[in-house]
């Protein structure tokens, strides 16, 4: 029977993730001394001034081209093998949607969308040994653990299912044969399809993001297509161009797809049906096969396929400019093939945000994503989105889209803020941030780091915010000096800065999997934003330690090729509109993401770092990184009533939890299923499933990007579907703490009174978290007055 059903990942995949909180929970010692305040020592402070460049090209230049920080070691070895990878002297991609290809058995799908790719390795109907290629339609997706429930908590897409597979005769069970990688870009690379005992591949793929055909370049092979879905019809079409085949596939599961041959020497390439599973030419082939799907088998669709048939994409540049609070990015296509213009699809926030000379190009095509709504077809060899409203006002101060920076605090509240201040800051700031975690290391620098700032500037105690600048400075030395419990170093296998833990515990999972790549503009994110306070109040502090953070940045978001020691942009996906936290793990789900807020974070560090050391395209590429998430975040991950890309039994969640490239996991409880006969635990963080972390990973830490990022009618549709009517005070530790903040943005006098009442305990705080901070970001809010 036809194969059209596939199978599905229920349980949530741990490999690289910890259970653990995403905060210390140990408890921190009273304070038994206060701090002993000294007169102030004069700085030259930065002013807040909102940006007014104007720059045109903010990714032309790296950020430098020299060695990492010179107290970091380098080393030539990684744990993880770069398994098919061919010979590239440029740094490795590593959190990329094509990295499964590369990882554990291979056998796991790439993303592009809307289209997915495998290699069938003798399975399915077909038993092909060749590359194929799926496309999910909503009404296949799996919802659960009750189907009927209104929010479901989990929909996903099923994988395998070979509707199209790219092969060749010379494929086969014959061992030796391989699947490599070449040419691994932020936005790109080639699969390899290379018999047993070849030098050169049959099959090139070029993979990238958003491809409106998935393109075969066969190499002098007889070509097989196949399907497991099982062919009904396959009618030979008229040419639409000269030098293309053109045929029209019918699949028993009704969906019509289009295949265009296009030869080398211009010639045309004839398939015969040898079974209801195999097309098969007659002889070797050089050339270029392309399949598209075209849903409903319409007629105008089909003319724009034929216009784009034979010319494919095999990269991307990224460019971008500013001008004021105006900015824009463009992503241009390299291409091959024949010279027609590329058919490219778009994501809904692409769409939204498209300036004229784009939006000319679209066309009927629609295909649904797996998780990310309706992609629509786009003919043109380049895009130019538009994000008219960088957030270049924010600073450090208490920002929100109602009230912008911050209001009048009033002197009873300074006094407040000072009382706190005076407390925390006289904590042990050694102690808490000597971790054997580089995360939650660094949430300990970026606390204390707040605190000061609003102790300075908020409360106007300059005395105190000097005596604990004193301190955090001495804190902060042991990590740029490299010598923390577990230093970073930089390894040349891959091209990255990663923690040692893994290589002296064998535990891939040890901090959050940092040494395999894993949430790096997390962790650094907290590091960048503590050394931007740091450099703000005392600004001589920067030439000794700008090195050791631009290294950070530089791992996690390099923006320039030019750069021999990073690859670009780590982290952050300029397709997809945010960031990916898997690193060098295999995942039957692809990628994922589990902290909005945290990603956002490391956007707006990176922001404030460029404005305090002057780095004017750094702070550019801060604020439209933060523009672009705002923009993604609401589109695909905070979800209003009527958001339209996600299932409307799936938004009443409000956070989609964890967003995977094939599947998005919310849940309010743990729940036990079985699987292909084996039983599996699930939760719906990585470390916990009430609502209060499955929504509050998407808060951590509130900061003054949060009101931007966070709509306002977002927070109050969650606050009202899980906090509301007293449910809030039933949320133990420090989770009210951050609950309350994110309250601060909506209603920051009934934040304000809380955390300023008679009563409050200390034990509402997280690790880091500090209520010298929480008091001045509601108060500064209004909620003081």
């Amino acid at each position: 029977m036809a194969e059209n059903t596939g199978s599905v990942q229920v349980g949530l995949e741990t490999s690289g993730r910890t259970s653990a909180q995403p905060f210390p929970t140990h408890t921190i010692p009273p304070v038994t001394s206060t701090l002993a305040t000294k007169k102030a020592t004069p700085v030259a402070l930065v002013a807040q001034a909102p940006s007014s460049a104007t720059l045109t090209d903010i990714f032309s230049e790296p950020i430098s081209t020299g060695a990492p920080a010179s107290d970091i070691a380098s080393r030539p070895d990684h744990p993880v093998p770069r398994k098919g990878i061919l010979d590239q002297t440029t740094p490795k991609s590593t959190n990329k949607f094509y990295a499964n290809f590369f990882l554990g058995n291979q056998t796991n799908s790439v993303w592009t969308q809307p289209y997915s790719l495998q290699w069938s390795q003798g399975s399915g109907n077909a038993k092909s040994w060749g590359m194929s290629v799926a496309h999910i339609e909503a009404d296949q997706r799996v919802f659960g653990p009750d189907a009927t429930a209104n929010p479901v908590e989990y929909y996903l897409n099923p994988v395998g299912i070979q509707s199209v597979i790219f092969s060749a005769a010379e494929l086969g069970p014959i061992s030796g044969m391989t699947l490599t990688t070449d040419t691994l870009t932020a936005f790109s690379a080639n699969a390899n399809l290379v018999p047993s005992g070849a030098s050169s591949p049959a099959i090139t793929l070029p993979l990238v993001q958003g491809m409106g055909f998935v393109t075969a370049i066969y190499h002098s092979v007889t070509p097989y297509i196949d399907s497991s879905v099982f062919f009904r019809t396959i009618t030979p079409l008229a040419s639409p161009k000269a030098g293309v085949t053109k045929y029209k596939i019918l699949l028993e599961d009704g969906n019509t797809w289009l295949l265009y041959a296009t030869a080398s020497d211009g010639s045309g390439l004839a398939f015969t049906a040898t079974s209801n599973t195999r097309l098969q030419a007659a002889g070797p082939f050089e050339g270029t096969i392309q399949i598209a799907k075209n849903p409903g088998d319409v007629a105008t669709q089909e003319q724009s396929y034929d216009t784009a048939a034979g010319a494919y994409p095999t990269g991307l540049s990224l460019s971008g400019s500013v001008d004021g609070s105006a900015g824009s990015y463009t992503l241009s296509w390299a291409k091959g093939g024949n010279g027609s213009p590329l058919l490219m699809f778009a994501l809904p926030h692409h769409i939204q945000s498209m300036d004229a000379a784009t939006t000319a190009g679209k066309t009927t095509i629609q295909l649904q994503t797996t998780v990310k709504g309706l992609a629509t077809g786009v003919v043109g060899d380049s895009w130019t989105m538009l994000e008219p409203d960088l957030p270049v006002s924010i600073g450090f101060a208490p920002w929100n889209a109602t009230s912008g920076t911050t209001q009048a605090i009033s002197a009873a509240a300074q006094q407040k803020i000072i009382a706190a201040g005076t407390s925390e800051l006289s904590q042990d700031m050694d102690t808490q941030s000597n971790l054997n975690s580089m995360y939650y290391s660094g949430k300990a620098l970026s606390k204390f780091a707040t605190a000061i700032y609003a102790v300075h500037d908020l409360a106007g105690d300059a005395s105190l915010a000097q005596a604990g600048l004193d301190k955090l400075k001495a804190a902060f030395a042991r990590f740029a000096s490299n010598t923390q419990q577990y230093p970073l170093v930089y390894e040349s296998a891959w091209g990255g800065v990663v923690s040692t833990a893994a290589y002296a515990t064998g535990d891939s999972g040890v901090d959050f999997g940092n040494t395999y790549y894993n949430d790096h503009h997390f962790h650094w994110s907290y590091f960048v934003h503590a050394a931007s306070i740091i450099g703000y109040l005392d600004p001589s502090w920067i030439p000794a330690n700008k090195d050791w953070i631009n290294t950070l940045l530089r791992d996690a978001a390099n923006p320039s090729p030019l750069d021999p020691y990073f690859p670009v942009s780590r982290s952050f996906d300029w397709y997809h509109g945010h960031s990916w936290a898997k690193g060098l793990f295999d995942s039957g789900d692809g990628k994922d993401e589990e902290s909005t807020s945290e990603d956002a974070l490391f956007s707006y560090a990176m922001k404030m770092w460029g404005r305090v050391t002057g780095d004017a395209a750094m702070e550019a590429r801060g604020n439209l990184m933060l523009a672009v998430q705002k923009r993604s975040f609401a589109n695909y991950f905070l979800m209003e009533t009527g958001n339209v890309n996600q299932p409307a039994n799936f938004v009443g969640n409000r956070v989609t939890g964890i967003l995977f490239e094939n599947k998005c996991d919310h849940v309010g409880e743990w729940r036990k299923r079985r699987t292909n006969g084996n039983d599996a635990m699930l939760s719906r963080t990585y470390f916990g499933a009430n609502p209060e972390y499955i929504e509050g990973i998407h808060m951590i830490p509130i900061n003054p990007s949060s009101g931007y990022t966070r709509n306002q009618n977002f927070i109050r549709e969650e606050w009202a579907t899980y906090f509301d009517n007293g449910r809030v005070d039933q949320v133990a530790g420090g989770w009210r703490g951050i609950l309350y903040s994110n309250l601060a943005l909506i209603d920051p006098k009934a934040a304000y009174d809380w955390f300023s009442g008679p009563n409050f305990d200390p034990q509402y705080l997280d690790d880091g978290a500090s209520l010298t901070w929480y008091l001045a970001l509601s108060a500064g809010l209004g909620g003081s007055v």
